[in-house]
This record gives C-alpha cells, sequence and structure tokens, in this order.
C-alpha cells in the first residue's frame, strides 16, 4: 500500500491568501486601463456619438539656400527636409511617408495627437504645410487600437492585456475559496461562454 500521507499537499489557505493580495495590487493599474480601454471601445464602436471637428491650420515658410544644401546632401532628401521643417513648424505626429515626384516632396506626419502634411520644394525652398489636431474621440480610438502611437504605447496595451488575463484568472482562483458561490459561478461562466459563442456563430459574418 503506498503511503500518501508523505505526499505535500497544496495549501489552499496560503494559495487563497496570495491570490486575495496579488488580485487587490493588480486592481488598482487593471481596473483604470479597463475603463479606458471600455470607453474607447465604446467610441470606437460608434463613431458617430461624438462627431468633433479637427482644428486645421495652414503654413507657409522657405527653406533657406543652407538648409536645402543640408537636405540634398542626405541618403534621403525627403526625410532631411520634413525634419528641418519640423524643426521650424510646431507639426502634428511623426514621420511616417514620404514620396519625391520631380522636385516637390509629399510628406505625411501622422500620430495619436494630429497628423500634419508637407508640400517641399526643393529646388526653390517653397513649403507648404497642412497641420490637423486630432479630436479627443480619434485620439481615444488611435490609443485603442495602438495606431501610431509608438513603442512605448504598445508595451502598455501588452501589459494591459496581460495583467488584465492575471486579474481574471486570479479572480475565478477565489471563487474556489467561496464554496457557496462556487457552483453559481461555474454555471454564470458557462452560460456566459455559451451565449458570447453563439453570438459568434450565429450574428457575426
Amino acid at each position: 500500500m503506498t503511503d500518501t500521507s508523505s505526499r505535500p499537499r497544496l495549501d489552499k489557505s496560503w494559495l487563497y491568501r496570495q491570490s486575495r493580495m496579488l488580485h487587490a495590487y493588480l486592481s488598482a493599474f487593471a481596473f483604470i486601463a479597463l475603463m479606458l480601454f471600455s470607453l474607447s471601445g465604446l467610441l470606437l464602436n460608434h463613431p458617430d456619438w461624438f462627431k468633433g471637428k479637427a482644428d486645421s491650420l495652414e503654413h507657409t515658410i522657405t527653406l533657406t539656400p543652407a538648409e536645402l544644401a543640408e537636405a540634398q546632401r542626405s541618403d534621403d532628401p525627403v526625410r532631411a527636409a520634413a525634419a528641418i521643417v519640423a524643426e521650424r513648424l510646431p507639426l502634428k505626429g511623426e514621420y511616417k511617408s514620404g514620396e519625391l515626384m520631380d522636385s516637390e516632396a509629399q510628406v505625411r506626419f501622422e500620430g495619436v495627437s494630429g497628423k500634419s502634411d508637407l508640400f517641399i520644394n526643393l529646388q526653390d525652398g517653397q513649403v507648404e504645410a497642412t497641420v490637423e489636431a486630432a479630436t479627443l474621440t480619434t485620439m481615444l480610438h488611435d490609443l485603442h487600437r495602438g495606431k501610431n502611437s509608438g513603442a512605448a504605447w504598445s508595451w502598455v496595451i501588452d501589459l494591459t492585456a496581460i495583467l488584465t488575463l492575471l486579474f481574471s484568472l486570479l479572480g475565478y482562483v477565489l471563487f474556489f475559496s467561496l464554496r457557496f458561490r462556487l457552483a453559481t459561478s461555474l454555471k454564470l461562466t458557462t452560460v456566459s461562454l455559451v451565449i458570447l459563442g453563439g453570438i459568434i456563430v450565429v450574428f457575426v459574418p
């Protein structure tokens, strides 16, 4: 007969204490992140709720011969000229794309804060810039999708997803410490999964 008394057993009370502690600590960040992504997701799903008007400004400047020469010496004259313009004008966004047609460069800057379109003549230095600031709704949309938001915000999205997953898993662990609610919680979980799965199969094209 095998002696099972010497086998190590899981200390459930310790597991539940640790789960409660971690659940409480994670909630400080998780609740704020969940509210932000829930709000932005709601606005993303209903873009007609708040139709703010973006502010747009027109700028015209002329690059100096020295600035033009500096751009022409670069391996990428279009990007170099755009960087010079960005030092002189309050542009929105970061360099996204640029192309050269004859002697005129067309440049696009994009970011959560807004976008900028540049037309730069690399012969005479004439620059026309249109700068459009983002509305609060479009900013929330871009933050929710991680569009043009940079590497730092991409890490925030990943961290939020991981912490929310851990937060949810710890919540399920704590269900096991509440025996009188366990059966109800499992039933609700099963019903929720069935409803979500049914909606996906039946209504989602």
